[in-house]
């Protein structure tokens, strides 16, 4: 198989190998000399045992490399995964949180203490925003322009974004700033907008730690993290009519279509709330 791929990898790409192998010597061929029609056989089986469509598409995957493979060194002339297609994946949709969720979140925090406080403003910057967390605990204190209220991000691949911040969290983060960072900093100096007693930067396995703890005590459930907020600010956009290209520049999505998946989240919240409500539902 190829270089650059991890052990883990190249021992899946083995398992799969060897199970097509094993089916092939049972019908009497091998790899070199299985065609499109034994490799569909083999899938169809596979579907047959309860096989699901992500795991047919990642042994497709690694058939596909064998035989592609085995063309570029001239042992077979032709690929026979060429015109196999893989099996359509549903993208499951990001779990999020209700605008009420979310404002418990926001409140858990104890704003009378800097820590408190800088977490607060942490989290209403992530929900007004929809930053990443690696987006937020590398901001440096001069991405925030109070003034202009927006704050500029340096996204996947360097790219540049401008996100206004909105009212509250506006509120927060010069709070922030004027009450607590000074406090945390105790004379140091540091570039970044989010500080620590011990560090110059809170990290952001720190901040998914102390997320968890203000969850817990906002009574929320099931699996949190800061990537959570993000998609809670998506699908309440696109729940109160935001234009979809609006929503993307804002995420810093290359792809209009990676921003979709939050139209299907709002459409299925429309779905539970007709269930929940409708007399017919």
């Amino acid at each position: 198989m190829e270089n650059g791929l991890s052990p883990n990898t190249l021992a899946a790409y083995r398992r799969d190998l060897e199970g097509l192998a094993g089916w092939l010597r049972g019908r009497g061929g091998g790899l070199l000399q299985a065609g499109p029609a034994d490799l569909l056989a083999y899938l169809a089986e596979r579907h047959r045992l309860g096989a699901s469509a992500r795991s047919s598409a990642r042994l497709l995957s690694s058939l596909r490399r064998f035989y592609r493979y085995q063309v570029r060194q001239g042992v077979l002339e032709a690929d026979p995964t060429a015109r196999i297609e893989s099996p359509r994946l549903e993208r499951p949709l990001p779990a999020t949180l209700s605008e009420a969720e979310v404002e418990a979140l926001l409140a858990a925090p104890d704003t009378g203490q800097p820590l408190g406080l800088r977490d607060r403003a942490m989290l209403e910057l992530l929900y007004a925003c929809g930053l990443r967390v690696s987006e937020l605990v590398a901001l440096d204190a001069g991405q925030f322009n109070s003034r202009q209220g927006v704050v500029r991000v340096l996204g996947k691949g360097g790219k540049e974004r401008l996100v206004p911040v909105g009212e509250q969290a506006l509120d927060w983060l010069q709070r922030y700033q004027r009450e607590a960072r000074p406090r945390l900093l105790r004379g140091r100096q540091g570039d970044r907008l989010f500080v620590s007693r011990k560090a110059p930067a809170i990290t952001r396995q720190a901040f998914w730690y102390r997320l968890r703890h203000y969850a817990a005590q906002a009574g929320i459930r099931g699996t949190l993290s800061p990537h959570t907020l993000r998609h809670a600010f998506a699908t309440h956009l696109v729940n109160h009519g935001a234009d979809l290209r609006v929503v993307q520049m804002l995420l810093g999505h290359s792809d209009l279509s990676t921003t979709q998946i939050y139209t299907h989240v709002a459409r299925e919240r429309l779905k539970r709330l007709h269930r929940e409500h409708h007399p017919r539902g």
